[in-house]
């Protein structure tokens, strides 16, 4: 994460990007990492890509692949929203029925494919860190219905929705949750997955940043 934030023009559009983010596991509170997301609601912004590395708990996934976001499950059972409500940011009780964006979702997995991606649906289920999880915990949130495991995303999901912005949430599985294999989870083993998949990532991300950018100016 290099800590920066990127203004680009992008085919004509204006595009903010965000290297790096605030993570909760390294002392900030749920308020501090919804703050980028109050500056971009601040600055105009009406739709927001948000993306992770996450471990695979469905059979199903693989290390390399995509899921689009349909849902999540706030498991810190901390809320960026707790505190004084400004009713200029948004109304006191939002409401969490569709957070993800359907339509963006559909193309998005079509152009996984595209760029020749893996991509499937799911429900991502955020967790404090900084540990990994253990084996009995995903099978736990397996019994819940989470498809893939994190340590970000969903703060900044629950500001931007209480920002009525459009949102998107992809994640690509880095690692095989813990017992999903017999191997001990690393954080290299995540940071090889992102390299081998980086060019496809950067085609695709290219390319639905450039699809969101011509739609919301529409």
């Amino acid at each position: 994460h290099q800590g920066r934030l990127v203004i680009a023009n992008l085919k004509g559009h204006l595009v903010l990007i965000m290297q790096g983010r605030f993570h909760y596991y390294e002392g900030h509170t749920m308020a501090e990492i919804g703050i980028p997301v109050r500056v971009f609601q601040r600055l105009g912004v009406k739709t927001i890509l948000l993306t992770n590395a996450a471990g695979g708990i469905n059979e199903h996934f693989q290390p390399g692949d995509l899921m689009i976001i349909e849902d999540h499950i706030n498991f810190v059972q901390n809320n960026p929203l707790i505190g004084p409500n400004l009713s200029s940011f948004g109304t006191r009780f939002p409401d969490a029925t569709t957070i993800y964006d359907k339509g963006i979702g559909d193309y998005a997995e079509s152009l996984a494919r595209e760029v020749g991606l893996t991509a499937h649906r799911g429900i991502y289920i955020f967790v404090s860190g900084p540990c990994f999880e253990t084996p009995a915990e995903i099978r736990m949130m397996a019994g819940l219905g989470a498809d893939a495991v994190g340590m970000s995303t969903v703060p900044e999901a629950i500001v931007a929705r209480h920002a009525g912005m459009q949102i998107a949430g992809i994640s690509l599985i880095a690692n095989l949750a813990a017992g999903r294999n017999a191997q001990s989870l690393t954080h290299e083993e995540v940071m090889q997955t992102m390299e081998g998949v980086a060019l496809k990532m950067n085609a695709f991300l290219n390319e639905l940043a450039i699809y969101l950018a011509r739609s919301t100016s529409q």
